[in-house]
Parts: C-alpha cells; structure tokens; sequence
C-alpha cells in the first residue's frame, strides 16, 4: 500500500534534500502545492486532508500555525514530523532522533507528532548520553560542547552570503550562548545544567564535527577511555546509521579529523580520542548536516512512522 506525504516547504533546502530522498523510496507518493499556493493557509489544509502525513520544512512560526491548520482537521489529522525548532522540547512530540534509547525507534514508530532532530544536537546527544545512561556523566556536570558546520545549515542569508565570496572563512557564533538548539541538547542528554554550547562555521557547504572535551578523572569511576567507547559499542550495536570508531582507527588520524567525509549520507561517526597520561579526552561526532543532521534524518524517522 502506498502512503501519501506532503512536504510544506519543500523548496528549502532541508524540502528539497528530504524530496530527493523520498524518490528513492519505494511506497511513497509525494504530493506538491502550486507554487502560488504556498502561502495559502486553505490551500495547504485541503492538501493535509488527503495525505498520510505532513513534513514541516518552515520556519517556526510558519510549523507553529501549520500545525494548528492540521488540528483543525480532528479525525482527519494526518501524522506530522517537523523538522523546525518549534516543538523539539514540546509536550506531546516524539524527539527524532532513532537512537536515543533502545525504545525510542518504537515511539517514533507509533507517534502522531514527531519532531526532527537539529543537526548540532545530533551529534552532542549522540555522544553525552550512553555516558549518562551509563552513570559516567553526572546529570549536573558541567559539559562544554563545540562544533562546527558547513555553511548550508545557516538558512538563506549565510547561504547567499558563502555563495557571494563575501564571508569570512571561519566564525563563531551564537556567543551570547542562547543557542536555539540548546534546549533539546539539554533535555535528551538527560543533563540537568545547561551545557555551554559554541558553534562555528567554515567556509565549505556541508559536513559537521561535533566535540565534547572531558576530564576523565571528573567523570564517576574515574573511567579509562575504552569504558567510554565500550559504553558507546554498547549503546549504538545494531544501529544502521550510527558507527562507533574503534578508539585505533581514529589514532591513525595523527591528531587531525576533517569534516566533509560523510557528505552525502545519512551516517554519524563517533569518535574518543583521549591521552590516558594526562587522562584527558575528547569526544568528537562526524556528520553531514543536511544528511543525518536534517533531511537524512527526516527520511529516516518517516519511513519509521509509515511502517516502511
């Protein structure tokens, strides 16, 4: 049987990346808006009316009204994932992202609501809570994270601006550390102090690395590296899209790592690089961001909703 999917928003850069995916996947009919009907709140109603279910590619306000548009329908409501900040940390949806938790494939799987997953999260999340879980990580200790993306993720203006020449190679931002994607970051790692968070981005289009430093000997059971990448093997056995490096193969890097070498999957790699004399490590996620880090993702969590 072949379900229906609308995409409001597809001509964004996570629509488009989700909608060339969705091609590849046998049972899904993809159903577009004109053009000139976009905006047009009844259009988009009528549209969610007839689908199975409705991808959110809109700024937040936008998924905020989209959403009450599909509550008008009662019973014929379809199933929304949204793929915008605006209900990530909301009481009712379902958080995106497949390996959480063992159950949490089960819950997006059975989820009216389900909210995609921001792309620096997804890395971070990845790699703070098997330590939490595993009681290495006290939920109040003070975790700094670090990361940096290629400039698509930043929406149109960065885009334009990238595309232009008039960037600069390399930035941070968000240093009044009031990030967006902070909230998720702290509920599904199951930290109770806000992380401090600080992004960046490089002048390339897409590719992520996410890091999470660490003192060892701050952690409880004062734990050896290995424990923490036996924690992650542990976690993410089975996963089809998430791969722990094993702790030799990332030494081979000689201290270095690149960020673009996932570009064009849906993988997330995971990686401790650690000096046990100093008793130091840091953790590091390697993803692309608008693959597992948006639209790779999206795909991913749909598929789980339909049964596909």
């Amino acid at each position: 049987m072949t379900a229906t999917v609308f995409i409001d928003g597809e001509a964004g850069t996570t629509g488009l990346g989700i909608r060339e995916r969705l091609a590849h996947v046998k049972g899904i009919d993809i159903k577009s808006i004109d053009a000139e009907k976009r905006k047009d709140p009844k259009a988009r109603q009528a549209l969610m009316a007839e689908v199975d279910a409705v991808i959110l590619c809109l700024p937040d306000d936008a998924a905020i009204e989209a959403v009450k548009l599909a509550d008008e329908l009662g019973a014929n409501a379809p199933r929304i994932l949204d793929a915008s900040t605006a209900h990530r940390v909301a009481h009712g949806w379902v958080y995106g992202f497949a390996e959480l938790h063992p159950t949490q494939r089960d819950m997006i799987e059975g989820a009216h609501r389900v909210s995609n997953p921001g792309c620096y999260p997804t890395g971070a999340i990845a790699l703070i809570r098997p330590l939490v879980d595993a009681g290495f990580i006290l939920p109040s200790y003070p975790i700094s994270v670090n990361a940096v993306s290629g400039y698509s993720g930043g929406g149109k203006s960065m885009i334009e601006s990238y595309d232009a020449g008039t960037a600069p190679n390399f930035e941070l931002y968000g240093l009044g550390l009031t990030h967006k994607h902070l909230p998720e970051l702290q509920k599904y790692s199951n930290l109770d102090q806000r992380p401090i968070f600080v992004p960046s981005v490089g002048n390339f289009k897409q590719g992520m690395l996410v890091s999470v430093p660490l003192y060892l000997d701050h952690l409880e059971g004062k734990p050896k590296a290995k424990d923490l990448q036996d924690a992650f093997v542990d976690r993410y056995k089975g996963c089809e899209y998430v791969r722990v490096v094993p702790m030799a193969d990332a030494s081979m890097t000689l201290g270095r790592l690149e960020a673009e070498s996932l570009n064009n999957t849906d993988l997330l790699e995971l990686r401790i690089y650690a000096n046990e004399n100093a008793r130091q490590a840091v953790l590091v996620a390697k993803l692309d961001n608008l693959g597992k880090g948006a639209s790779g993702a999206a795909v991913q969590n749909l598929k789980l909703m339909l049964g596909l």
